[in-house]
């Protein structure tokens, strides 16, 4: 059975996951695996297709990211997503919302461990 503390992290991972695909998308255009798997690459962060597809979908719904289609040198077409002028947007708003949340949690957290 889940601790309060797995259900929390939980939590806390599904309020950043959309930050987190919104700036690998700043970086670069990504296809969908390669978002899970560069997720995958940070634990705290790691999520399933499952989690990453229907996510994609509300955001391309949103107008935040863009697709498109591409032949992949290895295997069938991949869809490639890309940030909008809007999610650009979106994505400063959210990371200056966030810098001031973290710099608040940070504060009240000093000394403790």
């Amino acid at each position: 059975m889940p601790s309060a503390s797995d259900s929390w992290v939980s939590q806390i991972r599904k309020g950043v996951v959309e930050m987190a695909v919104l700036s690998l998308l700043a970086e670069q255009e990504r296809y969908g695996s390669e978002i899970v798997e560069t997720l995958k690459s940070h634990p705290e962060l790691s999520i399933t297709g499952g989690t990453v597809y229907p996510l994609m979908a509300r955001l391309k719904k949103s107008g935040v990211i863009d697709s498109s289609w591409r032949e992949s040198p290895v295997g069938p077409p991949r869809k490639y997503y890309r940030l909008t002028e809007t999610g650009r947007a979106q994505l400063s708003e959210m990371a200056s919302a966030w810098r001031g949340v973290s710099k608040t949690i940070d504060g009240l957290l000093k000394g403790i461990d």
